[in-house]
């Protein structure tokens, strides 16, 4: 990674600049990105899903999320790349601290968005230090092998799935643009788009979306620009006429033209990237800065997309009870280790009825490794899953009519009294959250410290979310809804799908996090003075009991984890039989305290 960071640092010294930014996203600000636009990955070895590298001509750093302080320093060499907070340390501060008044620093314009960008800037102004966007991102010129564009063909995603048709969801959102009295919306969200078209793709790891960019007008027709040689007779019948396929690489020449007369352009200021801006802002275009208007009813799925999700849930937990009893079988042998258990997963997974992929890459953290929030099993850091340990396993699916998303903590041989004290505390957490009754209107950041509070009581905490939305056929992480300190600017409506899913880490000795996956739903309560919400846990897998110290539990949490486990026999039994049926029933056992 030295010679490349040396090399770039050359390229840089051409280009008269004396910094560069490299962050994760790709051009539609993707969390999983083509392997061609890991960028960050190839310049520092970082694997996660989020980061920025800020470097100048003699210094680096890298900022991660708190899912990955321990996997950073693990990946990258400290003493080329300073590891630090995305939240908690500013990126402009450290710019001005290692570069002279009147410096360039390069970004490029299709990789940022225009917000960020404009908030750096003004806070640089002080040392009139310059962000420059450049042409071509030099990383690309020095990437030998830099792998090709996906040629996998785009396919529909049918009614029976989506449960809308993408002329209704055209022809609403144009309404609401002609209702503003704008001409049309710019979308660069994949996700966006394939909900909108009820298309579905291969071109990004592990979620099921199309590399494009879409021009919706308010008239609800829309022209899609996309490599034609994805499209099939059958997806442009599925597309209609109201929808023109056009090249990819004419996306930013038709922006040009788009907003000519001073039109009204809506955009998405934090999925949009800053070169689309630029380039209409020179067009003549007026730019309405707003929510990308797909993104709140793609949170909230329909009837349909519920179902679907509800199925998916029930073949995946099937899946995964199969899997647990294979390991509880296979593992007090010592010859699994984290790898062959994400193979075996994967087997079971992939008997399932619509299984298309995995959701995004299973983290299999055996003892230590489990402390690494996102930790992805390599043959280098691959652990034996024996002794005495606890092994953390966070795993999903992308089904044709659902994605799930869980992780459950094992014990492997005798757990001992602190971690048992610790899964319990978020255990605590997560039945706590599970039970919310809360007012129409709360967002996830009101929710939050009900995860927590058990384990503040003892001062501890955990450094992610607590739980990130979930789409349908799509984005395992979505947005805009989530349940975080952060997590204000999005109330929580009926039909969104989120996770539940607190945890504790202890670095170098082991990991503990307990995921479900939740629907917001009207509570209906009978007594209600206002109305309020709830959630419905979609997933049915049990919870390792080995580890539950009852006596910290009360009556009503003890209640809830035996009518989850009866709920997990109930579901995911019929579907079982011989061993698999008997571990079942095992693992489902009431909790007493004795």
């Amino acid at each position: 990674m030295l010679k490349r960071l040396l090399a770039l640092r050359q390229s840089l010294r051409g280009l008269n600049l004396n910094g560069f930014l490299i962050p994760h996203a790709d051009e539609h600000q993707c969390e999983y990105t083509p392997e061609r636009a890991r960028r960050l990955a190839w310049l520092t070895g970082f694997s996660g899903s989020a980061g920025l590298c800020a470097m100048t001509l003699d210094r680096a750093a890298i900022y991660v999320d708190g899912r990955y302080s321990l996997q950073v320093k693990q990946q990258l060499d400290v003493k080329n790349f300073e590891p630090l907070s995305l939240h908690d340390d500013k990126v402009e501060n450290w710019l001005l601290a290692h570069l002279d008044n009147g410096a360039r620093v390069g970004y490029d314009p299709m990789l940022h968005t225009r917000d960020w960008v404009e908030k750096v800037s003004a806070a640089l102004i002080g040392k009139d230090i310059e962000l420059v966007p450049v042409d071509v991102n030099p990383i690309d010129g020095l990437w030998a092998g830099r792998p090709e564009p996906s040629k996998d063909p785009v396919f529909p995603h049918p009614l029976e799935f989506s449960g809308e048709a993408s002329k209704h969801k055209r022809a609403r959102i144009g309404a609401e643009l002609k209702a503003n009295d704008v001409k049309a919306i710019v979308l660069t969200s994949l996700d966006s788009i394939a909900w909108l078209l009820n298309i579905r793709g291969n071109d990004v790891d592990l979620s099921p979306l199309v590399l494009g960019y879409l021009i919706l007008k308010n008239t609800g027709k829309a022209e899609f620009f996309v490599d034609e040689d994805k499209i099939s007779d059958q997806v442009r019948d599925h597309l209609g006429r109201g929808v023109k396929i056009k090249p990819y690489e004419d996306f930013m020449s038709a922006l040009k033209k788009l907003g000519k007369g001073g039109k009204k352009i809506l955009l998405d200021p934090k999925h949009t990237h800053a070169a689309v801006m630029d380039v209409l802002e020179h067009g003549d275009a007026e730019i309405v800065e707003k929510q990308d208007p797909c993104q709140l009813p793609k949170a909230c799925k329909n009837d349909v997309e519920l179902k679907g999700a509800r199925a998916s849930h029930i073949r995946d937990g099937v899946a995964m009870c199969q899997f647990l009893c294979w390991f509880e079988e296979n593992v007090s042998d010592g010859d699994v280790d984290e790898l062959a258990a994400t193979e075996k997963l994967l087997e079971f997974r992939k008997r399932q009825k619509f299984f298309h992929s995995l959701s995004f890459d299973t983290i299999a953290g055996a003892g230590p490794n489990g402390a690494i929030v996102h930790y992805k099993s390599s043959p280098q850091t691959n652990r034996k899953i024996t002794g005495d340990m606890l092994f953390l396993l966070d795993s999903g699916a992308q089904y044709l009519d659902g994605t799930t998303d869980l992780t459950r903590t094992i014990a492997i041989g005798k757990p001992s009294e602190e971690q048992r004290d610790r899964y319990t505390r978020v255990l605590k957490g997560h039945i706590a959250l599970a039970q919310a009754r809360f007012p129409v209107g709360r967002t996830g950041a009101h929710l939050d410290t009900l995860s927590r509070k058990a384990l503040w009581d003892v001062g501890l905490d955990y450094d992610h979310g607590t739980g990130h939305g979930v789409g349908c056929f799509l984005s395992v992480h979505e947005g805009p809804q989530s349940i975080s300190q952060r997590g204000f600017e999005t109330a929580l409506k009926p039909g969104m799908i989120l996770s539940n899913e607190p945890g504790y880490y202890k670095p170098g000795e082991y990991g503990i996090r307990i995921e479900n996956l939740m629907i917001v739903r009207p509570s209906h309560y009978e007594n209600e003075e206002r109305p309020m919400n709830i959630f419905e846990t979609i997933t049915f897998v049990p919870m390792d009991t080995r580890l539950v110290n009852a006596h910290m539990m009360n009556s009503a949490e003890i209640t809830w984890l035996n009518i989850y486990h009866a709920q997990v026999r109930e579901k995911i039994a019929p579907f079982l039989a011989g061993k698999e049926l008997e571990w079942l029933l095992r693992a489902t056992q009431s909790v007493m305290v004795l």
